[in-house]
């Protein structure tokens, strides 16, 4: 598994895994929720982060990560390879090479704040909606990257 900056050819793949990944994790979410954000993926939310997926052999993406100064804007691993080490990759990867330090988690996803909180993160501020305005509350993290102990 190698970490590599996908090209505008590969935006059709990375909506088909950010897709399949909130349709597992962000039971919340209606289908109408799920139809407002999904168009502005290319057109709003990609250009705005520096993006990195990883592809396996076949050159199928498992799971990309956008980051923007020190966010994590998003994190979404296909569901199929999911608990197999993609996420701690690219997010290890964002860590130490791209300065990210903190990340935004929808308080209801359950399983994203497990994840982040065993990494290391911690709660450091809520908001009662997301950054478009939408009632998901929001759950502010940030890690010590001395914390993070990161294995290629």
């Amino acid at each position: 598994m190698e970490i590599t900056t996908p090209s505008q050819n590969d935006y059709p793949e990375l909506v088909s895994v950010w897709e399949s990944s909130v349709r597992a994790t962000h039971d919340f979410l209606t289908e109408h929720d799920i139809q407002f954000y999904k168009p502005m993926l290319v057109d709003q939310f990609f250009p705005q982060v520096a993006l990195k997926c990883i592809k396996n052999t076949d050159n199928q993406i498992l799971g990309f990560i956008g980051t923007a100064e020190n966010n994590i804007e998003m994190l979404f691993i296909d569901p199929a390879h999911r608990g197999k080490g993609v996420g701690k990759k690219l997010l290890s990867y964002a860590l130490r090479e791209l300065g990210a330090s903190k990340v935004d988690v929808n308080e209801q996803n359950d399983q994203a704040l497990g994840f982040y909180q065993h990494l290391g993160f911690k709660v450091i501020g809520r908001s009662e909606k997301d950054g478009m305005g939408k009632p998901f509350p929001l759950l502010h993290m940030e890690i010590s990257h001395g914390l993070f102990s990161s294995s290629k």
